[in-house]
């Protein structure tokens, strides 16, 4: 087949299917943003990629603007978002694929690419990892008075009409499946296969390492977040384990992120004093497995109403790292089940910041409570992400007349 793989995001398991696939004798175009402000996979072409993979970045020319809650900003953030659109498709006429696999693709841009698929009579599979509508639909309800529920509702039908028309729907949970079927999608083109991360890429590693030390955290006691600090997500929990530990030398709280959330933290850094809060921009993806092994705990964490509908990817590649994790998300969220279910680590309600912290002293006391989580976690990490099993899969539901 002729497989074009859209990931706007560019995260690293995506990356990983479309290698795979191109292994198995497909010709795979991989998409994604390029200028999009979020951790990438390994997305540059390698010299032992098969000869069908090709990375395709797609730039704009400045990167969307996601968190201004005015009006202004939502018709801002449209225009590039419908910019962008125009772009993917045509990156996709160009290649003329026989399947278009689409993921983590903003509507406004997603909507253009399905249409030319119908028009073309192109086969699309939607990858759904969030219901972005139904998140939109909260938030602009809540920033922006009256004219951000017509906005959210917009967004509510643009999604049902996309997910109605695909000729087939891959869910990272069966959570989402109530839904779909409540907005008339046709459960018999609907696929669970859920999110994993590249165990390949994410060995483990020893704690003191190249990067810890060129940080000094090798001998520190590290809590260690990596990743978006968007709308999902609150930063002030971040805050609040730098400010327990303010006058303690011996541990360190590392935020790597950037955009509103990273400069948010920044400004408390300096108001507050917090000489143990160390922020730093995203990290090159080889450097990553690095990364991860210099934290004692590595921190995930979800507003409440992301719920069932967003599976942070990060905690996947925590599994993979063998770390204990803190989590705070949803208890109804699949990744908090998982690290509760596998005994990887702890998870409190994002709601309770004073558990989180007392959570994350606990696990800081108790070596041998940490090391029993990081065992199981990367062993679930190598009895789950088998992206042979994983591309099988994939091969089928892409195939499927």
């Amino acid at each position: 087949m002729r497989v074009y793989l859209h990931d706007y995001a560019g995260h690293p398991f995506q990356v990983q299917l479309a290698r795979a696939l191109a292994e198995r004798g497909h010709t795979v175009r991989h998409g994604y943003s390029s200028t999009n402000q979020t951790p990438h996979g390994a997305l540059a072409r390698r010299d032992e990629d098969a000869v069908g993979f090709e990375p395709d970045p797609i730039a704009l020319s400045n990167p969307v603007e996601k968190y201004k809650s005015s009006l202004r900003g939502l018709f801002a953030r449209r225009r590039k978002e419908k910019e962008y659109g125009a772009l993917l498709v045509d990156r996709v006429r160009k290649f003329q694929p026989d399947v278009v696999l689409a993921a983590n693709t903003p509507l406004d841009a997603l909507a253009p690419l399905q249409q030319w698929c119908v028009e073309n009579d192109i086969r699309f599979v939607n990858w759904l990892q969030d219901l972005i509508s139904v998140a939109a639909h909260r938030l602009l309800r809540r920033r922006i008075p009256v004219l951000g529920e017509f906005a959210g509702r917009f967004y509510l039908g643009m999604e049902q009409r996309i997910l109605r028309d695909s000729d087939a729907i891959v869910v990272i949970t069966s959570d989402f499946q109530a839904t779909l079927t409540d907005w008339g999608v046709d459960p018999a083109r609907v696929h669970v296969v859920e999110n994993w991360a590249p165990l390949n890429e994410v060995p483990v590693r020893p704690k003191k390492n190249g990067w810890s030390e060129a940080f000094d955290l090798a001998e520190k006691q590290v809590l260690l977040y990596s990743g978006t600090l968007g709308m999902k997500h609150n930063p002030e929990l971040l805050l609040n384990l730098a400010l327990r530990w303010k006058d303690d030398d011996s541990v360190r709280v590392v935020a790597i992120t950037e955009g509103i959330g990273g400069d948010w933290l920044r400004a408390k850094k300096t108001e507050h004093n917090l000489e143990g809060l160390v922020i730093l921009p995203y990290q090159p993806f080889e450097e990553f497995p690095d990364v991860l092994a210099s934290a004692d705990v590595l921190v995930a964490i979800l507003e409440p109403d992301a719920g069932v509908f967003s599976v942070p990817s990060k905690v996947l590649t925590y599994l993979c790292a063998g770390r204990a994790i803190l989590l705070a998300v949803p208890p109804e969220n699949l990744a908090a089940r998982i690290v509760a279910r596998n005994k990887a680590g702890i998870v409190v309600p994002p709601t309770a910041p004073t558990a989180f912290v007392h959570e994350a002293a606990k696990l800081l006391d108790n070596v041998e409570k940490r090391d029993a989580a990081s065992r199981n976690a990367r062993a679930y990490a190598e009895a789950t992400f088998d992206i042979e099993q994983i591309t099988d899969r994939f091969e089928r539901i892409l195939s499927i007349s």
